[in-house]
């Protein structure tokens, strides 16, 4: 038996397969048989229902009947013809010719039941697919191009080339919400394909009312046809022209991420030829384009689909039935977004699958992060806005990982772009499931009025709109007020934050003096050998003899610190990154490159000595490392200064001595060098203390005063952050911690003092040989000229810092910083002085 082989030209046009001969003489028969006499067709219907009750004498069931009704609609006919096999077709110019010899009715007629065909998106007989179509190649969400036969005549043609872009529409809408309802596409795509699929169902009931009219009405015609549908082409050309502009926003994005993939190709090809590529380049190059993130990549989701629907519902204002469309899209669409919005403002938790709300959460930061974090990066970037901005910086994209925008539209992708309904609103979003977020960490539960959770509001009508906004500034209000009550009054903040001011700003004078005094041996030695254990016992005695009021609370949480390095070197590494302190930035880098120049040399203990602060969390939100390296550093800078009054002033005591004050008239010389000693350390004690004077009086309590006011009256929790940092901000700049240049000469000024303070013995030691010397009667020339030049270098060392210093403060305090022009003057005092 020869196996069968099908006709190619059979094969190569699907529209040419037909049914046998005997199937299609009765097919046409029962549809030619429907148009002709619908009154006959069921008298005969009778007459076979009355012959088959008397030939069984059974009544046939009622399924059958209903069944028999189903074949006669002529669309549900063409549905089961069309699932067997093709509809029987005339081919070539047969089917024109038979078109072109019929009546003007029968045209009319064999018109209007191809066109309810094709009204659902199924070819006809004589109403077909377009020429160009192809379903493999053809973009489905484009629409299916439907053609007429040019015999038809020209006004009946006209009349159905209208109707026509109807059948395109359908199609274009079926496949987009066909194709939008998976779940990569998220809730907000989810709840505009069932609107939209809502409004089909009015276009499919539309049809089948027009289906059974033209079954059972003689009078309904074409034009008929045209009248009911006009409006609903409108409708869907509505639709379309919104599911057209979603679905080219993600074409454009994956050409555009087609050529770049090509272009990285060869980019990769030619890299590893030269011995560039590799997978650790490629990482770089990632972080350096802030993750590698492209906006093609993010399907077109979440706000920017409201967005989208927004900025139609603006341009198409003047069209009622455009607003009316796109208004109860909106509204639909949107109902998803505002839950996940009203979960994160009411409850803190972030309910976010498909990444589509403009919040999102860096889940590996996490509270573990605070014992280490430098940069205060659990409240800055725990939970951010996707679009990157923040309140400092509104209209700027600071963050990384922050997609491009789309290069058609100039949006951002996906949930990143921010429906235009809430962009003012977005940082008051932010902050209010931020507050609730840090309250639910600490264990506390929040509770709502259940019937407000459960309210939802429209983005859409005016005053549902402002009942939402409504909403959110409730929302915010009561997290805001919730987390301030938390933080100030339940944690003790502003007594804490006294206590700092007293131990790390030396308010307490007594205190240090008293450490300093205690902790002298332990401090000189070398930072290797120190005791760190023997140190926080000394700093506990003094703590416990000096605290009195809100200290004794919180004295125990004042623990002794070494840092990795000097202060002043690492403090020029860090300022010279970007002119200012980069706390958020390079803080880290500076300390381990410092580490190990510090390594080489024998620093003592007292150079790197600090005192540290415990928080818990909450607290540790305002006080977080970040302000407290910042109370730090103003506490090595005092400390510094401390010491080397100590030393001085120990130094002008041990020059109280005999030697010292013993009249030598028979040496001149010697007396001229006694006196310069007397004032150059004169000289260095006044600019220390002046230094010291204008820091704690003029610097931190004025800041100190203007705090607590702000704290008094602060509203908000962003405030009270942003208070706290602009205090130590303002304290670091003021006490000349920020300036490149007058951080050098403040460090040559301070070593120069402190090294000359080290060197008091070996002073005495030589005014005491003079005298001895001068009393046997010897005078060593030789002697002389060693002790003015070891004495000289000390001098003009100090002049020369001490001239630079005075002209970088000036210079500051004329342009960028007028607090230091007090300093001005003291410091000039001194220079008179001399």
């Amino acid at each position: 038996m020869n196996p069968y082989t099908p006709n190619r030209n059979s094969l190569s046009r699907r529209k040419n397969l037909a049914l046998s001969t005997k199937e299609y003489t009765k097919v046409t028969g029962t549809i030619a048989s429907v148009r002709r006499n619908r009154q006959g067709f069921e008298e005969e219907d009778e007459d076979v229902y009355d012959g088959r009750m008397q030939h069984d004498r059974r009544p046939i069931e009622p399924s059958f009947i209903a069944e028999e009704s189903f074949v006669r609609a002529p669309l549900n006919s063409r549905v089961r013809v069309a699932s067997g096999a093709s509809a029987p077709k005339s081919k070539g110019k047969a089917k024109e010719e038979q078109l072109e010899t019929m009546p003007l009715e029968i045209q009319e007629a064999v018109i209007l039941e191809d066109l309810l065909y094709v009204l659902m998106g199924i070819e006809g007989t004589h109403v077909t697919y377009h020429e160009e179509y192809s379903p493999e190649d053809d973009d489905p969400l484009q629409g299916i191009k439907f053609t007429v036969s040019r015999k038809l005549d020209q006004s009946l043609r006209d009349l159905v080339e209208r109707i026509l872009p109807l059948a395109t529409y359908y199609t274009a809408v079926s496949s987009f919400i066909e194709l939008r309802s998976h779940l990569d596409f998220g809730l907000v795509n989810h709840a505009l394909c069932a609107a939209i699929r809502d409004m089909l169902k009015d276009y499919q009931t539309l049809l089948s009312q027009l289906e059974h009219a033209y079954s059972t009405s003689p009078q309904f015609t074409l034009q008929k046809l045209w009248f009911y549908v006009h409006p609903t082409v409108h409708t869907l050309h509505l639709i379309y022209q919104l599911t057209t502009e979603l679905a080219n926003a993600d074409d454009s994005a994956s050409s555009s991420h087609s050529s770049d993939d090509e272009e990285d190709e060869e980019d990769a090809e030619r890299n590893e030829a030269l011995g560039l590529g590799g997978a650790g380049l490629k990482a770089v190059l990632s972080q350096i384009d802030g993750g590698g993130i492209e906006a093609s990549s993010i399907a077109v989701k979440g706000g920017e689909v409201l967005a989208i629907l927004h900025d139609r519902v603006q341009n198409m204002a003047g069209d009622p039935a455009a607003k009316t469309v796109y208004g109860a899209l909106l509204e639909a669409a949107g109902k998803p977004y505002v839950a996940m919005l009203q979960m994160w403002t009411r409850t803190g938790r972030l309910v976010d699958p498909y990444e589509e709300l403009c919040v999102k959460e860096s889940k590996f930061i996490d509270r573990g992060t605070l014992d280490k974090d430098y940069t205060d990066e659990y409240w800055d970037r725990r939970y951010t806005l996707r679009d990157g901005s923040t309140l400092s910086a509104p209209n700027t994209r600071l963050q990384a990982g922050v997609p491009p925008p789309r290069t058609m539209s100039g949006r951002l992708p996906g949930g990143a772009c921010v429906p235009p309904l809430l962009e003012s609103w977005k940082h008051k979003v932010l902050l209010a499931g931020k507050y609730l977020n840090v309250i639910r960490e600490c264990g506390i539960d929040v509770r709502r009025d259940k019937s407000i959770i459960e309210e939802s509001y429209s983005m859409d009508d005016e005053k549902r709109l402002l009942r939402f906004y409504k909403s959110i500034e409730d929302d915010y209000t009561y997290a805001n007020r919730t987390l301030l009550q938390l933080l100030i009054k339940d944690q003790d903040l502003i007594p804490r934050l006294r206590c700092l001011k007293r131990y790390f700003f030396l308010s307490h004078a007594s205190f240090l003096t008293n450490f300093l005094d205690t902790a002298y041996p332990e401090l000189r030695r070398p930072v290797k050998s120190v005791s760190v254990s023997k140190l926080q016992s000394l700093l506990d005695i003094v703590l416990n003899a000096d605290a009195h009021g809100d200290d004794v609370m919180f004295r125990e949480d004042v623990r002794v610190a070494l840092a990795q390095g000097g202060l002043y070197d690492w403090l020029l590494k860090v300022v010279s990154v970007n002119g200012v302190i980069g706390f958020e930035e390079g803080v880290e880098n500076g300390v381990h490159a410092q580490k190990e120049k510090d390594d080489k040399k024998q620093i003592s203990a007292i150079d790197v000595f600090t005192l540290d602060f415990n928080v818990k969390f909450p607290l540790s939100l305002v006080i977080s490392r970040n302000t407290i390296l910042r109370y730090q550093l103003i506490f090595r800078f005092l400390l510094h200064l401390k010491s080397v009054e100590q030393a001085l002033s120990a130094m002008w005591i041990d020059q109280k001595a005999t030697p010292w004050r013993v009249p030598m008239p028979q040496q001149p010389e010697f007396e001229k060098w006694r006196l310069r000693v007397f004032v150059l350390r004169a000289r260095m004690l006044a600019w220390v203390q002046q230094i010291l004077a204008f820091v704690t009086f003029e610097v931190l309590e004025p800041n100190w005063r203007t705090l607590e006011a702000k704290l008094a009256k602060v509203t908000t929790v962003d405030q009270l952050l942003r208070d706290h940092v602009d205090f130590l901000d303002t304290c670091t700049k003021e006490c000349m911690l920020t300036s490149s240049r007058l951080l050098k000469a403040y460090s040559k000024l301070i070593m120069t003092c402190s090294t000359f303070s080290l060197y008091t013995m070996h002073l005495t030691k030589s005014a005491v040989h003079v005298v001895s010397a001068s009393e046997s009667g010897e005078v060593g020339q030789s002697t002389s000229e060693k002790r003015w030049e070891f004495f000289t270098k000390f001098e003009t060392n100090f002049n020369h810092w001490l001239r630079v210093h005075i002209d970088c403060v000036q210079y500051y305090a004329a342009s960028e910083n007028m607090a230091l022009l007090p300093l001005v003057v003291r410091l000039n005092s001194i220079k008179v002085s001399t």
